[in-house]
């Protein structure tokens, strides 16, 4: 049995009680923290709440050498978790395939997303959110500004009046000049939002830091204003609203202390 496990979005603590008692059970238990992290908690802190030997793989480990998982599963119960859900990421709709196709059997148990986070903070209905997509940093994609393919998802997404969660990039494992295990770098808000706003528009955005801990933070404003804030620790994300129905203008002021005169209120 291969059995992969959300982690939620922070701590130790954000897992599921199901999650949680399948943990304690597995055999051997896997986990992978280059797709995202909980950012209030170690692998340390992990692997002493849940009293759980914890082996984390890298990405080769997973995208490309997965037998250690595969052969796990097949003997006992493992467990493959990450921060998040696991199945938001197509990297481990892959792992479970492999899975299946090796006669081994697979559950999900779930966890709380950055996706469903964005809508529950910023007060934006989640049915009116379209496409995501990932700002990269710009020496990931050889250039010095923001990627066209991100670009036209938001420009897509607002000619049908939806929102456009854009996820910020992580670099684990991998720097600017190749591979570098020590290298460990989160995108934060303020770069993000002064790309955008030299590289697309200077828009009406909402920033989502930490989303799940005791401190999280939400601010709507224009780009060019959101870069000249600081948001703390990651992890971060924006938010470029589409039309806004006049609850969701009522909750990015009322919640996230968004300009009136920029949700036409």
């Amino acid at each position: 049995m291969l059995t992969f496990i959300g982690l939620g979005l922070y701590d130790e603590r954000s897992i599921s009680v199901e999650g949680r008692e399948a943990l304690r059970a597995a055999d051997r238990v896997f986990a992978e923290f280059y797709t995202s992290r909980l950012v209030g908690a170690t692998v340390d802190d992990l692997e002493a709440y849940h009293d759980v030997e914890i082996e984390v793989r890298p990405r080769e480990g997973v995208e490309q050498d997965p037998g250690a998982i595969l052969d796990a599963a097949a003997e006992g119960d493992a467990v493959f978790c990450t921060a998040g859900d696991t199945m938001i990421s197509t990297t481990h709709t892959d792992l479970r395939l492999r899975a299946e196709e090796r006669g081994i059997d697979t559950r999900v148990i779930h966890g709380v997303t950055a996706q469903s986070a964005a809508s529950s903070l910023t007060g934006l209905q989640n049915y009116r959110f379209g496409k995501a997509t990932t700002l990269p940093f710009p020496y990931a994609h050889g250039g010095d500004d923001v990627p066209q393919s991100v670009i036209d998802t938001v420009e897509a997404n607002r000619e049908r009046g939806l929102h456009t969660v854009v996820y910020l990039d992580i670099k684990v494992g991998t720097g600017p000049t190749g591979p570098d295990p020590d290298h460990e770098e989160y995108m934060t808000a303020d770069v993000a939002a002064a790309l955008l706003a030299e590289g697309w528009r200077d828009e009406l955005a909402v920033v989502i830091a930490r989303a799940g801990s005791p401190d999280a933070v939400v601010a709507a404003d224009r780009l060019s204003a959101l870069a000249e804030r600081d948001f703390g620790d990651p992890l971060h994300l924006l938010v470029i609203p589409g039309d806004l129905h006049h609850v969701e203008a009522d909750a990015l002021v009322g919640l996230a202390g968004a300009p009136t005169e920029l949700v036409g209120e």
